[in-house]
């Protein structure tokens, strides 16, 4: 089991989300298992954390780096590259 730690800023929460939802099966087609945890900073709602499971850090990173994950943030209105701070294994 992997997990990896995501921060990113948005535009606006609800359009984010909605892409992020439809988006479900491309992730999980990369190797995501769905658990996803998903953290609204308390003085700014629209700065997320996201906690997302994977099956292997190979796949993970892969996905991490496919360029149409770009797009997909984009039309969601991530601002600026999110930070894609650790790829953990679980212990």
């Amino acid at each position: 089991m992997v997990f990896v730690s995501i921060r990113v800023k948005v535009a606006e929460y609800a359009k984010w989300k909605a892409v992020f939802d439809e988006s479900e099966s491309i992730r999980r087609a990369a190797g995501s298992t769905g658990a996803n945890h998903i953290y609204r900073d308390a003085d700014d709602p629209n700065t997320l954390t996201l906690m997302m499971e994977w099956d292997s850090a190979d796949k993970a990173r892969a996905f991490l780096n496919d360029p149409a994950l770009r797009e997909r943030q984009q039309r969601a209105g991530a601002l600026g590259a999110p930070v894609f701070s650790a790829v953990l294994v679980a212990a």
